[in-house]
C-alpha cells in the first residue's frame, strides 16, 4: 500500500472511531452557569416547564397555584426584539386552560400550533396530549389567537397517561415526528409517533436507545435533530441530598441527559449526563441534586431553559425557571 493511501485510511479509521459526542460538541462552546430568569416570570409561587418560541420573544410556562389538589395553568410572557427583559406574564385563555391541569407547552416552528398535555373529560387517559391552532402566529388571545384544543387520539394517547410533547420537523426528509413521555408500559419512557399524510399521528413506538429501567422523560430535540435532551434518574445522575428534602436520600435524582446522532436517519447514541459533557469542555455543572424537570432548547441551540427547585439565588422557595447558554463556534469542524 502506498504511503499516501496508508495515511488516508488511517485518517478515515480515526474519524470513524472518534466518539460522536466529540464531533457534535465542537459546534458549540460549553454551557454557562445556570441563571435564574427572575421576575416577573418567576414569583414567590411555582413556575416550571418553560418553552421558548422560535423567535425568542414568547416564553410559555406552567404556573402552579395549588398542589393539593394540583392546579396548574399555562402562561405566556413576552418581550420585544430590542429588550432582554420579559413583560408581565398573562394566563392563557380557556381555549387552552380548560381545566385545572395543563402542562408542558410546545409551539411549532411556524407558530400556528401549540401542543400540551392536560387532564380533561372525554380523554383517552388521565393525562392526554392536545393541540390548539391559531391564525396569527404572534397572537395568544382574541379572534386570531388560540382555538379550542383537540385531543390527539389513541395512536398517541393511552389510558395510562401521556405528556411533554415535542414536535420535530425533519427538514432533510420532510417527515414530522412527535416525541413525548408515556407511562403505558409501567415506567415513564420516551416514545415517538410519525405524522401521517392526513396530518394525524400514527401509532407511537418507544425510543429504545433512550429508555432505561429508570425514569426517562421530557424529550427536547435540537432543530437539526442531532441532539436530544431529556430528564432521567438513571445511575450517573446526581444523588438526592441526605436531608430527604426532595427524594430518597442517596438515590439518583432527575438530571438532564443528552444523546446524539450523526444524521436523522441514524439511531440515537448512548445517553450522557449533561454535566459530564460540559466538564469535558471545561464548563460548570448544570444539574442539581434536586428534582429538575421541564426542558426547552432555543431554536438556534444556544439557550437551554429548565425548571429546578431549591437552587441558591432563586425567587421562589420551590420551583423557578432557570437558563444556561452556550455560543456557536466561529468555525465548525466536520463530524
Amino acid at each position: 500500500m502506498k504511503t499516501e493511501d496508508r495515511v488516508k485510511w488511517t485518517f478515515l479509521a480515526l474519524f470513524l472511531l472518534c466518539p460522536l459526542s466529540q464531533g457534535v460538541a465542537q459546534r458549540f462552546s460549553e454551557w454557562s452557569v445556570p441563571v435564574n430568569v427572575g421576575p416577573p416570570v418567576n414569583t414567590a409561587g411555582v413556575e416550571n416547564q418553560p418553552f421558548i418560541a422560535k423567535d425568542g420573544l414568547s416564553l410559555y410556562f406552567v404556573g402552579i397555584e395549588s398542589f393539593v389538589p394540583l392546579v396548574q395553568y399555562l402562561w405566556v410572557a413576552k418581550r420585544s426584539p430590542e429588550s432582554e427583559n420579559w413583560g408581565v406574564p398573562q394566563k392563557l385563555g380557556t381555549e387552552i386552560n380548560a381545566t385545572m391541569k395543563q402542562g408542558h407547552p410546545f409551539v411549532t416552528v411556524d407558530g400556528h400550533s401549540m401542543y400540551f398535555n392536560a387532564v380533561r373529560p372525554g380523554g383517552v387517559g388521565g393525562n392526554d396530549i392536545y393541540v390548539s391552532k391559531r391564525h396569527n402566529k404572534r397572537e395568544d388571545f382574541g379572534p386570531m389567537g388560540w382555538r379550542q384544543a383537540v385531543n390527539l387520539g389513541s395512536n398517541v394517547n393511552s389510558p395510562a397517561g401521556d405528556s411533554s410533547p415535542w414536535v420535530f420537523e425533519d427538514e432533510t426528509t420532510g417527515v414530522t415526528y412527535l416525541y413525548f413521555t408515556s407511562i403505558r408500559a409501567g415506567d415513564q419512557n420516551i416514545y415517538v409517533s410519525t405524522m401521517q399524510p392526513d396530518g394525524t399521528f400514527g401509532p407511537a413506538e418507544p425510543v429504545a436507545e433512550l429508555n432505561s429501567p429508570f425514569t426517562d422523560q421530557e424529550p427536547v430535540l435540537s432543530r437539526d435533530g442531532l441532539e436530544i435532551y431529556f430528564v432521567s434518574d438513571r445511575p450517573g445522575s446526581q444523588l438526592y441530598p441526605p436531608d430527604d428534602c426532595c427524594g430518597p436520600a442517596g438515590q439518583p435524582s432527575p438530571d438532564i441527559w443528552v444523546s446524539r446522532r450523526a444524521s436523522t436517519s441514524d439511531p440515537w447514541g448512548p445517553p450522557e449526563n449533561l454535566d459530564d459533557i460540559n466538564a469535558s469542555l471545561g464548563g460548570p455543572p448544570i444539574n442539581s441534586p434536586f428534582d429538575g424537570q421541564g426542558l426547552s432548547l432555543s431554536f438556534d441551540g444556544t439557550t437551554l431553559y429548565f425548571g429546578d427547585p431549591f437552587r441558591e439565588g432563586g425567587v421562589s422557595i420551590y420551583f423557578d425557571i432557570w437558563m444556561t447558554t452556550r455560543t456557536k463556534l466561529a468555525k465548525e469542524h466536520p463530524e
